[in-house]
Order: structure tokens, then sequence, then C-alpha cells
């Protein structure tokens, strides 16, 4: 569910869906609530051989947003600890074959692949940035985080997590836009 609260920010709840994403365009604000999922390198491995062989995942990818990140150990009283966004491009050359089973959102930091940003058009699907050095302050807008699968991997794991105004950037929409490079094209000489 999407609200515009103002002229480019939106307040979106999860599940996503194809009509949410539809209305978010590159250099749009976004506030998320709901429950979103962790995964990093080795889970999207993981994630893609289970699609390929069984098609049974530990969570449902439809609607669903992933966020890129290895959260710190939580401190006394906290859910989580420092919870930063990590380089998205690593996760890359499995993210189209999620994007076409279902997957809605993309948490990270840093440019995607053609094949990402082609995947994110034809299966409408988003990317957002959240900012990079500001894991602290990022998990204190996570409410609850619990490991669902692979606890083998640490703080690499898949985590199942619900957020309240979580502060993100649109970077990759639908229509082709692309907040990074529209950014570097305007400021060139």
């Amino acid at each position: 569910m999407i609200e515009e609260l103002e002229q480019g920010v939106f307040h979106i709840k999860t599940p996503v869906s194809d009509k949410d994403v539809e209305v978010l365009r590159a250099g749009d604000r976004a506030i998320l609530d709901g429950t979103i999922y962790t995964a990093r390198d080795e889970a999207h491995r993981r994630l893609a051989d289970l699609l390929r062989n069984s098609g049974d995942l530990p969570f449902e990818l439809e609607g669903q947003v992933i966020y890129y990140v290895g959260p710190t150990p939580a401190r006394p009283g906290r859910p989580i600890g420092s919870a930063g966004p990590t380089t998205s491009y690593r996760m890359d050359p499995y993210t189209p074959e999620l994007i076409a089973h279902g997957l809605k959102g993309m948490i990270g930091k840093g440019k995607r692949s053609s094949a990402v940003k082609n995947a994110i058009k034809k299966y409408k699907a988003i990317y957002f940035a959240a900012l990079g050095g500001a894991g602290a302050l990022i998990s204190r807008c996570i409410l609850s985080a619990r490991v669902i699968a692979f606890p083998e991997l640490g703080p690499e794991a898949i985590y199942q997590m619900e957020v309240k105004e979580m502060r993100l950037m649109v970077i990759n929409d639908i229509y082709g836009g692309d907040l990074y490079m529209d950014s570097l094209q305007k400021y060139r000489r």
C-alpha cells in the first residue's frame, strides 16, 4: 500500500504491489513500514539454488522487499545492532531471477547491473538506497528481527524484520529512471 505524503515523498507498507511500484520514480523519497527480509551474497546464491531445484523458499517472494544487510549483534534491549546497507552489485547475478519470481523491492547501496535494471522494468520492481554509514541510525527503525533461514551464515543469515519509518531513496524505477546516472549527467560539464 502506498500513500503520497507530499510531492515526491511516499509512505509504503509491505507487501508491495505492481500498483505501488508504478507510482514511484527515481529520486522519490520513501518511508517504509512492515515486514522485510535480509539477504546478502551467499543467501542469494542459496535462494537461487532453491528456486532452480525445489522451488521451496524460506519466505514467499511475491510482493516482498529484501534489504542487503549483515547486521551486527544486538545490544541489550535492542532487536538488532547496526544495520547499514551493503553494496548491491554483489547480489546482481541472482537478483533478476528473484525479481522474476515476485520480489518487488531491494534496499542497498550502489549501482545495479543492466540485467537487474532490465528485470526491474520487465517485472515491475523497485530499487531503493539506504544511507551508507548510517547503520546505527537505520537500526532504530527495526522493531524486531529474527533469523528464519541459514543460521550457519551468522550475520548473513536471512532475517525477517519489522520496520517502521525506514527512510529510503528510489534509485531505479520501472520506467528506466536511474538516480545515479541522472545525477551524473546533470552535473557533467
